[in-house]
């Protein structure tokens, strides 16, 4: 039988970490890598995830299965996160999930029971995993645009007029805020109209929330997702726990279907159980355990809050170095786009022979598209790529 199987194509970020780790120049800089990183390389553990732990090895009786869909606090606890009082409680079906891309694979399997013919829109670009679940299930991908390379902006014109041609029983696949691969992100006005065109098509908006609290703070980036929830009738959110919380390796995430008419509650939370059972059956508590943790005791959400927003502001001032400098190089505001951008990810838009250019000239690693990692900067290296940047004439 395994003679049959045929060689998948590589992680191409994961050959971009070994192609670092391989190269031997001391000032080489690393942008691929998908994880926050300190000022000196480091994915630190949070503070307040570090007390919860030690509560936690000090408390924890059992290491029992938690229910099918994980323990109901929670899904709670992270459904107010996310979703505040956008709806009501009951109009929330949820379960936990080994991290975001466990998420985002349960609300696919999902769509697909209900309607085996689903087509899902997908942002040109979006985050390769995305594609690759979705081409495994032999679902159809439909892209729309969405970055404009030019500009470093969103295509928002050519974004609403390829929405504009979904139809009922597709589901439109969005990134609630720090869009990945492009850090470009929807205006509130542009949100505001995007719902009404969803609305207009009877397709289902399905939001993947990698980085909430990672852009313009917790209750900001959610925003967009708030409003998409109270506003359509049916919205499924996989959210994860990875970023914000600094969890990574945990694997913690959440799928949340909401529903207007909550009298499906019950036969959605019923099937989105299930999938559980026949995925992974129950799901990791560990992760799970200290965000409920977190988000249930004042002190620990505080420090975790405080934490959060020295990362995100860290990131945020990154940029403006990085956009200073290489306005002085460039004697121009062509890179003022950089700036706007939020999230960890911003995408210079080049092609890969500059992106080839600047790992060999400088040694600076970032993905085959432009997408570049800021957190994987610091105060030192940021006059490094802005003049490397420059230098290979991007």
């Amino acid at each position: 039988m395994f003679e049959q199987l045929q060689e998948q194509p590589a992680d191409k970020i994961l050959a971009l970490m070994q192609a670092f780790r391989e190269d031997p120049r001391e000032d080489k800089i690393d942008l691929g890598v998908g994880v926050y990183k300190d000022a000196n390389g480091n994915t630190p553990i949070m503070r307040a995830i570090k007390d919860a732990e030690k509560r936690l090895w000090e408390e924890e009786t059992t290491k029992a299965y938690t229910g099918l869909a994980g323990d109901p606090l929670f899904a709670e606890r992270m459904s107010r996160l996310v979703l505040a009082d956008a709806v009501e409680a009951d109009a929330v079906s949820a379960v936990a999930t080994p991290g975001g891309t466990g998420a985002v694979r349960q609300a696919f399997d999902m769509v697909r029971l209900a309607n085996p013919d689903v087509r899902v829109h997908v942002s040109d670009p979006t985050w390769p995993n995305h594609l690759s679940i979705l081409k495994h299930m032999g679902i159809p991908a439909i892209p729309y645009r969405y970055f404009d390379s030019e500009t470093g902006g969103v295509d928002y014109e050519g974004m609403i007029a390829d929405l504009s041609q979904a139809r009922s029983g597709d589901v439109i696949l969005l990134h609630g805020c720090c869009h990945n691969p492009t850090g470009a992100n929807l205006t509130q006005g542009q949100w505001h109209q995007l719902i009404e065109i969803i609305k207009s098509t009877g397709a289902t908006p399905m939001i993947d929330l990698a980085y909430q609290g990672f852009g313009d703070g917790l209750d900001e980036d959610a925003g967009p997702t708030r409003e998409v929830a109270a506003a359509c009738p049916e919205t499924l959110i996989a959210a994860s726990c990875s970023k914000n919380f600094g969890i990574y390796r945990e694997r913690t995430g959440i799928l949340m279907a909401v529903s207007n008419d909550t009298s499906k509650k019950k036969v959605t939370q019923g099937t989105l159980a299930y999938l559980n059972r026949q995925n992974y059956s129950f799901p990791p508590d560990h992760g799970a355990r200290l965000v409920l943790m977190v988000l249930g005791d004042e002190g620990l959400r505080a420090d975790w809050m405080s934490e959060l927003e020295d990362v995100r502001t860290g990131m945020l001032e990154l940029r403006r170095l990085l956009t200073d400098e290489l306005r002085e190089r460039s004697g121009s505001d062509r890179f003022g786009f950089l700036a706007q951008h939020r999230g960890m990810f911003s995408r210079l838009g080049v092609g890969p022979d500059k992106v080839e250019a600047l790992r060999e000239k400088h040694g600076i690693y970032m993905v085959g598209d432009s997408r570049m990692n800021i957190a994987g900067l610091n105060r030192d290296t940021v006059p490094k790529l802005a003049e490397a940047i420059i230098d290979v004439g991007i």
